[in-house]
């Protein structure tokens, strides 16, 4: 059985090749796995991808399964708790950022409706497929990214920059930015509404 062609840093193990095949790229409109995503990416600042699939439960099991409404009621109880769970990340600055956003988060979904209709609204809810990617012209930020980047900082966000944000486009599908030659670009382009930029 011929095997299936793969974006190259996934290969590095299992956890990151299921993530890959199974997650990064596909359509979100779950606020909830927006969040998710969202938490992961304040954590990675300054760490690396990696480290992060590998400590998803502990994020999962310190911060509610991701529930932002419960998160946005925490205070100096639950980030004495969280900073003594073993094999979280204890960076204080990233654990009230969470806190923090997750309360900005809830003041969007009370205007938007969703926090998934805010963000996807961005591109009329479509994916982009960039042509400069597809001519293997790698980058960490665009114009999009620029842009939500922007809007989410007046909004009060933290650790938002224009990179964390790019990764956050990536991985919930707003831009497709597998490999044409990975196996999951021509899937991924069958479930949504997209077009070339």
């Amino acid at each position: 059985m011929e095997q299936e062609t793969r974006c190259g840093w996934c290969l590095i193990n299992e956890p990151m090749i299921q993530y890959h095949d199974s997650e990064w790229g596909v359509p979100s409109h779950d606020d909830r796995k927006h969040f998710e995503f969202m938490l992961m990416e304040v954590m990675q600042c300054g760490l690396n991808w990696n480290m992060m699939i590998q400590k998803r439960e502990i994020f999962r099991k310190c911060f509610c399964d991701y529930d932002f409404k419960r998160i946005a009621e925490f205070g100096e109880e639950e980030i004495a708790e969280i900073l003594l769970v073993p094999g979280m990340i204890r960076s204080r600055r990233k654990i009230t950022a969470v806190i923090h956003n997750a309360r900005q988060f809830m003041k969007v979904v009370v205007e938007f409706g969703s926090f998934d209709r805010y963000l996807w609204g961005f591109t009329n809810y479509k994916t982009y497929v960039y042509r400069r990617h597809q001519e293997g012209e790698a980058e960490a930020r665009n114009e999009l990214s620029d842009q939500v980047s922007t809007d989410l900082k007046k909004r009060g966000f933290k650790y938002m920059g224009s990179i964390t944000v790019f990764s956050h486009l990536q991985a919930c599908g707003i831009i497709n930015d597998h490999h044409p030659d990975c196996f999951r670009y021509e899937e991924l382009l069958k479930e949504t509404e997209w077009e070339y930029r």
